[in-house]
């Protein structure tokens, strides 16, 4: 699979999901979202972080900015439904290992996805409140013994995927970086209504809900006037 280097940012350009997650399951990746933001603002750090893994254009402004490199045919790969689509794709085949959100949340998190995906098997889970060195230890000797296929972390970059890494130096698997997406998928945080999505105007209506995200919103306007000139 191909790939671009956005300001320094290693973005794959996947064709469709399915490319995008066979690559990530043969490999064994660790799956990190790549969107406007993340571009604009990319510091030595966050750059170092994406390109050793499995960036991802989550965004539209990556899916534009990848395209306007020649790749046409680049699809945005939203997060919060890019692990569902892992799910979909291998619950009947595969094990999962959840880590992330309040307690609350992971246990409504797993409680719907075994009524959606009857017979997955998810080995274990806990919430994202790692706050000592010996409660990560302790999730990593958990992981290591359920071996699971799948982990998935919920717990806001660059915080998750400096545990994926750390984890996976233990336990070779596939892992994705979930930010908010169990509070999503559990209904306890509204995404925007699918017309906004489908028209790349979830930014819209988030500032909408939001008017306090403006000042995040007025970079995203020097992204898009950098890539008009393509400084990308």
């Amino acid at each position: 699979m191909k790939f671009e280097l956005l300001n320094g940012v290693k973005t794959y350009a996947p064709d469709s999901r399915k490319q995008l997650i066979d690559y990530a399951v043969t490999h064994h990746k660790i799956m990190v979202a790549v969107n406007a933001e993340k571009i604009l603002h990319a510091t030595e750090q966050s750059r170092a972080i994406i390109n050793r893994n499995l960036g991802y254009p989550d965004g539209v402004g990556a899916v534009w900015a990848i395209q306007k490199k020649g790749h046409k045919s680049t699809v945005k790969i939203p997060g919060c439904e890019l692990w569902l689509e892992v799910i979909k794709s291998y619950y009947t085949s595969k094990s999962f290992y959840l880590v992330g959100g309040k307690q609350a949340i992971i246990e409504a998190t797993v409680t719907k996805l075994k009524k959606e995906f009857k017979g997955i098997n998810i080995c274990n889970y806990r919430n994202g409140y790692i706050k000592t060195e010996a409660e990560e230890q302790d999730l990593i000797d958990a992981i290591k013994t359920y071996k699971p296929d799948v982990v998935f972390v919920a717990m806001g970059s660059p915080k998750q995927e400096l545990l994926m890494e750390r984890i996976q130096k233990q336990h070779n698997a596939v892992y994705q970086g979930l930010g908010g997406s169990f509070d999503v998928y559990t209904g306890s945080v509204k995404r925007a209504p699918m017309w906004w999505v489908k028209n790349n105007l979830e930014w819209a209506y988030r500032l909408f809900k939001e008017p306090s995200r403006i000042k995040r919103q007025i970079h995203l306007v020097r992204f898009f006037f950098n890539l008009h000139l393509n400084r990308y």
